[in-house]
């Protein structure tokens, strides 16, 4: 018996019956939302697969990197690394207009780490997951957190 392989992106459209949507018509804090959680798991299983530890060392290693600080000193590494359309999407993403900020960061770093996710959450949407993964390997390097 042959075995199908579906990714789990087309799996998730093919059970729920999602179609195709424009990305680009989509809000920068709508990006932003998805990507956060795109570059969590992302990062998540970089050290989950890097090796088993406790999970409070997990989480303490996780959060140096999902930090708005973080990805606000991350998208400067990956500036000269962007396309023009990631570009666009990161400055859409900057250029909005949270709601709120975060605790750790300044209003600046917060905005910045809001286009990265934007950017983050564009690619993933439109299933361009090794050049996601690419620009996430870049800015952790730079960041030396690989």
């Amino acid at each position: 018996m042959e075995k199908s392989i579906i990714s789990f992106d087309e799996s998730l459209n093919e059970t729920f019956r999602l179609s195709e949507k424009d990305w680009n018509m989509y809000s920068p804090l709508t990006l932003a939302y998805i990507g956060d959680a795109a570059y969590e798991l992302i990062i998540r299983t970089i050290f989950v697969k890097k090796g088993n530890c406790q999970p409070q060392k997990l989480h303490q290693r996780v959060t140096a990197c999902v930090s708005a600080k973080a990805q606000a000193n991350m998208i400067e590494a990956l500036q000269a690394h962007l396309t023009d359309e990631e570009a666009a999407v990161y400055r859409r993403g900057r250029n909005s207009k949270p709601y709120t900020k975060a605790k750790n960061a300044s209003m600046t770093e917060y905005l910045e780490a809001t286009g990265f996710e934007a950017m983050i959450g564009y690619l993933y949407l439109k299933r361009e997951f090794a050049r996601m993964n690419e620009l996430v390997a870049v800015g952790l390097a730079a960041l030396g957190k690989i």
